[in-house]
């Protein structure tokens, strides 16, 4: 199979029509053709007119390790062109970034989950096309979670860096459909092109999304494997509780938790007790780790590893918002004066609890806190909330 990028690159029409414009390229680590050439050095040596590179949260090197953790604008010391960040003293595209370019051509791979921060800089690109009268090509690339859809759909008014708008958790779309909703949902009047996939097959197996004979490059430091980015949509949540999410190790958000003061043995026959069907779909094992930095840094955490891979995976049966959902709701009974909720500044948001704001609304938080609260109440309100998403975006899938 083809991606966007090396569809662009061997079909000498598509370049044809970059021909005399003035190219920008949004990438990262992972923005590589099928040979791992990086796509900035392959669209330059294939004689296209590149005057200037985005780089996301992380930076175009994606060096930056944690959240919050700006990059500068650049040179580029080998093509002289300005590299402009995107998640820096500006996380909108300024009109002074967007007058460096005719055709803006977007080369991001995406974790499929609406928390991941590249999803609303597609968004705020796209805005500020609409703006500036620019093109964006979106160079497609695979949904590694598939289209499985899971999460209650984010809250009017609960928009951030990491709520893009009201589309659950894990949305099931790739990036090039993603640029359609948004144009649609927020009626943006752009010119808007996907060089679309060749021959990706989303529900076929066993990659269910991410081909076999594609290399797996970290898109973000801690987005090491696909394991992590088919559970991503669950563990994401680590990140607005006290809980370790693995940050410090080798997996990280691969894990269901790591405390010091937990065990993850009691908390995981709780969550078979409580919702055993919410476990389906991967193995979890009992486990122990000493993160080297962030969370529980120097201290050996008891935790609950995922497996969403090898013969443990059922794709449809995996729902990893639900398992972490669990793995909360667990600990709560367990411990009800757990200190769960760190409450931190997340993504520019020092208002509300950062779980609030990586669900996108308070109902997850709601349903572990309240003691009367059972796995049918969530379950209704997301399952309501995806098929909502599902008709919503049905007409807008181009695989």
């Amino acid at each position: 199979m083809k991606f966007g990028i090396d569809r662009l690159l061997s079909e000498p029409e598509l370049l044809q029509q970059l021909h005399g414009r003035r190219v920008a390229l949004v990438a990262h680590p992972a923005s590589v053709t099928e040979d791992l050439t990086h796509s900035l050095d392959a669209l330059i040596a294939a004689g296209v007119n590149v005057t200037s590179a985005f780089g996301p949260q992380h930076g175009l090197k994606g060096d930056k390790q944690d959240n919050m953790v700006e990059t500068a604008d650049e040179v580029d010391p080998a093509y002289g062109i300005p590299v402009f960040s995107l998640y820096g003293e500006v996380r909108k595209p300024t009109g002074q970034m967007m007058s460096t370019a005719d055709v803006f051509l977007f080369d991001l791979q995406d974790l499929g989950c609406r928390i991941y921060t590249f999803v609303t800089t597609l968004l705020y690109l796209l805005q500020a096309a609409s703006k500036t009268g620019k093109t964006v090509w979106v160079l497609d690339r695979p949904n590694p979670a598939g289209r499985p859809i899971e999460g209650t759909l984010l809250l009017p008014g609960q928009e951030s860096f990491v709520g893009a708008g009201p589309m659950p958790m894990r949305h099931g779309l790739t990036m090039g459909e993603m640029g359609h909703w948004f144009i649609r949902h927020f009626k943006l009047d752009v010119d808007y092109r996907v060089i679309g996939m060749d021959r990706w097959l989303p529900e076929e197996g066993p990659g269910f999304g991410w081909p076999e004979d594609r290399v797996w490059i970290n898109p973000s430091p801690n987005a090491a494997s696909l394991n992590m980015a088919r559970a991503y949509a669950g563990t994401v949540m680590l990140e607005g509780t006290t809980l370790s999410e693995g940050r410090g190790t080798t997996r990280p958000l691969e894990v269901l938790f790591g405390a010091p003061d937990l065990d993850g043995a009691d908390v995981l026959a709780e969550m078979r007790r409580i919702a055993p069907r919410w476990l389906d779909g991967c193995a979890i094992r009992p486990c122990f780790f000493e993160p080297t930095f962030h969370k529980h840094a120097k201290q050996l955490n008891s935790g609950l590893m995922i497996h969403a891979e090898q013969g443990f995976y059922d794709h449809h049966a995996f729902r990893p918002w639900r398992l972490q959902a669990l793995a909360f709701k667990a600990i709560r009974r367990l411990r009800p004066d757990y200190d769960l909720w760190r409450d931190f500044p997340y993504e520019y948001e020092f208002k509300r609890l950062a779980i609030d704001v990586i669900n996108g609304g308070p109902a997850l938080r709601e349903w572990v806190d309240d003691e009367s609260a059972e796995p049918l109440d969530l379950e209704t309100k997301a399952g309501s909330d995806e098929e909502r998403w599902r008709a919503e975006v049905a007409d807008l899938l181009l695989y």
